[in-house]
């Protein structure tokens, strides 16, 4: 294997699936040449179409980059120690035996979108296609953007720890060769160049509906979250803001109290859009199979990940909270989280992966609201989401602290893969608490990584052995010994 020339092969080979999705007007690519693939704007339409279906995989966006944010916190857990998440839950990797899709997928994202970049403004288009073309390439740095993030806080530690001075990941932005041996950037360094990619998609991507596909409200709320992970409050404050009086201008809003509990399985639309702003669409057809995140939160599938019983003895503090009625039990045993639900007529390994809703964008408001001393923003932000929860509650009037957002981004967020993420960034300890709940039963802990902070060295991946053997540049991670 040669470094990172094998991820861009590699996502040539997750392309090259038909993708089979009715609201895709072409199937993805099956081979690209690097000189002569992207002569017109339909064949960028073609490598886009791959890269959103390597991003449906279930080793991707419908999968593991979604619970490892979950499993490796304090509200979810591996059912036992068999299932497919136990080793993320038990912190059971090291440096010769890890998980790599991670590092493999997001960079085959990565390759393909820089594919795209590199070639978009050379093509001869006519007036009327402007909007096509920038759409298109504002969809490909938005979801690069993306993907660079990810790898980020996967393989760097948080950027206030040190101010982004530790290793983050490579930042590639052309086409790996044969030859190719990257260093690692700094963690300061990949969040500049996130932001850059994430902003300049802005002022491209489409305000409409878009199934399936980002656009510009999901980019200004990712990038809401990137700057909260990075600190910079008031950016994070505006940006959020910004997005949701332009998601709502164009019809998103917040689902009701009374949709809530099956709202997640509605199929939206232009005309009633709901609150996810990006979601990865999967249909019977085109389906990432029984290793998605659907299947596995379900005890009727794998039943991999259930709640820990800390966390749900949290959640039903206030029993009227409608939160609660996305949990199904098994028996007494085990509780799971219900938001992958399919849509009519498919089954639950086909269920839709919402990345980015409406409700995060409220929450970064708050946050940010509360770390730049705006508690009026803070409670204007906070209050839609906890009266939505629970219509007799409000805000109004209190002083919002940021554990009081954190602990709602707890129940609105819980299985959505941000909760480990959220505790380290701020520089918090994640503490697994090993209570009892007679309606848990047999849920309990099975780990002795019980409480950590952002020194603790397990908190991010180690580089993968095949990218640290094929490549002598290549520095591994603290703490998990060298090569």
């Amino acid at each position: 294997m040669k470094p990172l020339k094998y991820l861009f092969i590699s996502s040539m080979l997750f392309a090259a699936t038909s993708c089979g999705n009715s609201w895709l007007d072409l199937e993805p690519s099956t081979s690209v040449d690097t000189e002569t693939s992207i002569k017109i704007l339909s064949d960028v339409e073609f490598t886009l179409n791959g890269i959103y279906s390597t991003m449906q995989s279930s080793d991707a966006y419908s999968g593991r980059l979604v619970y490892y944010g979950d499993v490796t916190g304090d509200d979810m857990q591996a059912v036992s120690s068999t299932k497919r998440v136990a080793n993320y839950y038990r912190f059971n990797f090291t440096k010769d035996d890890n998980p790599s899709s991670h590092w493999s997928y997001l960079y085959s994202i990565i390759q393909n979108c820089n594919l795209i970049l590199m070639n978009i403004d050379k093509l001869v288009i006519d007036e009327d296609d402007k909007a096509y073309r920038d759409d298109l390439k504002g969809e490909a740095l938005a979801i690069r953007g993306l993907a660079l993030f990810d790898l980020t806080r996967i393989f760097g530690y948080p950027y206030l720890k040190d101010d982004g001075a530790s290793l983050g990941v490579p930042i590639i932005e052309g086409l790996s060769t044969i030859d190719s041996k990257p260093t690692r950037n700094t963690v300061a360094q990949c969040y500049t160049k996130i932001i850059d990619d994430l902003t300049q998609s802005l002022s491209l991507l489409g305000e409409k509906f878009n199934k399936g596909k980002i656009n510009k409200w999901g980019a200004m709320v990712l990038l809401s979250r990137v700057y909260l992970y990075k600190g910079e409050n008031a950016n994070a404050l505006k940006m959020a803001s910004d997005a949701i009086i332009g998601a709502e201008k164009n019809k998103y809003a917040l689902w009701t109290n009374e949709d809530y509990p099956t709202a997640w399985g509605e199929d939206a639309s232009a005309s009633k859009p709901g609150e996810v702003l990006f979601e990865i669409v999967n249909l019977t057809t085109d389906s990432p199979g029984k290793e998605s995140m659907g299947y596995l939160n379900s005890y009727d599938g794998y039943d991999d990940m259930c709640i820990t019983c800390s966390f749900y003895q949290f959640l039903k503090e206030d029993p009227k909270d409608i939160r609660l009625k996305l949990l199904s039990f098994d028996k007494k045993y085990y509780a799971y989280v219900n938001k992958y639900q399919p849509q009519r007529e498919e089954n639950i390994e086909d269920a839709n992966i919402p990345l980015i809703r409406l409700s995060e964008a409220y929450l970064n408001a708050a946050e940010a609201a509360v770390k730049e001393n705006d508690n009026d923003a803070a409670v204007k932000y906070l209050d839609p989401i906890v009266k939505r929860a629970n219509p007799d509650n409000t805000v109004v009037g209190q002083t919002i602290t940021l554990e009081r957002v954190l602990n709602e981004r707890r129940k609105e967020l819980v299985a959505e893969g941000h909760r480990m993420y959220d505790v380290i960034r701020n520089g918090l300890t994640v503490e697994r608490k090993d209570v009892k709940d007679s309606n848990l039963s047999k849920t309990k802990h099975d780990t002795k990584y019980m409480t950590y902070d952002w020194n603790f060295y397990m908190i991010v991946l180690p580089i993968p052995k095949k990218e640290m053997d094929a490549n002598p540049n290549m520095e591994q991670n603290p703490g998990y010994g060298g090569r």
